[in-house]
C-alpha cells in the first residue's frame, strides 16, 4: 500500500492509466457495455493529472465519478436518439415480411395454404373468402408463430 501511495504522490497519472486499462480490458473481455465509460473517465483523469492538474486523490476520485456519470448519461441519450426503439430491428426478418407480397404455391383449402416469400416457403392462413390461384399474389398481414396471415390485394 505504501508503494501505491508513493507512486500517487510522485506520478498519479500511472494509477489512473492503469485503472483505465484494466477497466477497458475487462470490458473487452466481457462486452458488458458498463465499463467503457468508467475506463474513458479514468483515462481523462490520467491525462489531467499528467498535464499537471494535481488537486489530491479525493478530488481525482470525485472527478472520476462525475465524468463516469456524465459520460454514461450522455451516451445513453445519444444512443436513444440514434437508435430509437420504435424502429424495426434490422435482424428481425419475420417482422419485415409484414406488408410484403407473397406468391401462392399451393391452393388454399379451408383458408390454409402455402406461400413463397423472401426466399422461403411459409404456411399461410387466408383472411377473407376468396381463394387465390397458384402463382397469384397475397399480402402478409401478420405473423403468428410459423404461420403467416395473408389477404388478397
Amino acid at each position: 500500500m505504501d508503494a501505491l501511495i508513493s507512486l500517487h504522490a510522485s506520478q498519479p497519472w500511472w494509477i489512473w492509466l492503469g485503472l483505465g486499462l484494466v477497466l477497458l480490458a475487462v470490458e473487452s473481455a466481457l462486452s458488458s457495455e458498463w465499463l467503457l465509460w468508467p475506463a474513458v473517465s479514468a483515462g481523462i483523469v490520467a491525462v489531467l493529472t499528467a498535464i499537471g492538474l494535481r488537486y489530491g486523490f479525493a478530488v481525482e476520485i470525485i472527478a472520476f465519478g462525475l465524468l463516469t456519470a456524465g459520460l454514461t448519461l450522455l451516451s445513453n441519450r445519444l444512443i436513444k436518439r440514434m437508435n430509437p426503439v420504435d424502429m424495426p430491428d434490422i435482424n428481425d426478418r419475420d417482422s419485415r415480411l409484414i406488408g410484403q407480397q407473397a406468391q401462392v404455391i399451393t391452393p388454399f383449402l379451408d383458408g390454409r395454404g402455402r406461400v413463397f416469400i423472401s426466399g422461403s416457403e411459409w404456411a399461410a392462413e387466408l383472411e377473407g373468402e376468396a381463394s387465390p390461384a397458384i402463382g397469384s399474389r397475397v399480402v402478409v398481414e401478420a405473423i403468428q408463430g410459423a404461420r403467416l396471415k395473408v389477404r388478397t390485394p
